[in-house]
């Protein structure tokens, strides 16, 4: 049994509060996409695809599946059914250095190890002055 003290507490009240709702994720970037045609290169037109004798089949792209599944034999096609090959967009060139920028380089290679030896050496006159 609980002793009874005589005072009368206060009935506590639930308030309940409406929060706005969690974001679901992260805001998505728009990337920009290409043309349906793919990236041309520098000529402005994209090579032609290499012609495929007559009897020859489309390739078939390999799948992983985790069961062996038998495949169905895969018959010629007309020239138009064919989907268009994919072709992989040029590779930009390496930029180039100029002198300008080596002299840069090498102008805050120097700016950068002075800076560390002067700390270093403003360390140990404190040191020095703080022990004497």
């Amino acid at each position: 049994m609980k002793k009874s003290t005589g005072k009368v507490q206060p009935k506590k009240e639930t308030v309940r509060i409406t929060l706005p709702p969690k974001p679901s994720a992260a805001p998505t970037i728009k990337l920009p996409t290409l043309p349906p045609a793919g990236p041309t290169g520098p000529g402005g037109t994209p090579p032609p695809a290499p012609p495929r004798p007559a009897g020859a089949a489309a390739p078939v792209a390999a799948q992983r599946t985790t069961t062996a599944a038998p495949m169905a034999p895969v018959t010629a096609q007309p020239q138009a059914a064919r989907p268009a090959p994919v072709q992989r967009a040029p590779v930009a060139a390496a930029p180039t250095v100029s002198p300008l920028d080596t002299i840069l380089a090498i102008a805050a290679c120097v700016a950068g190890v002075a800076a560390i030896g002067s700390t270093i050496w403003m360390m140990m006159i404190l040191n020095n002055a703080i022990n004497s």
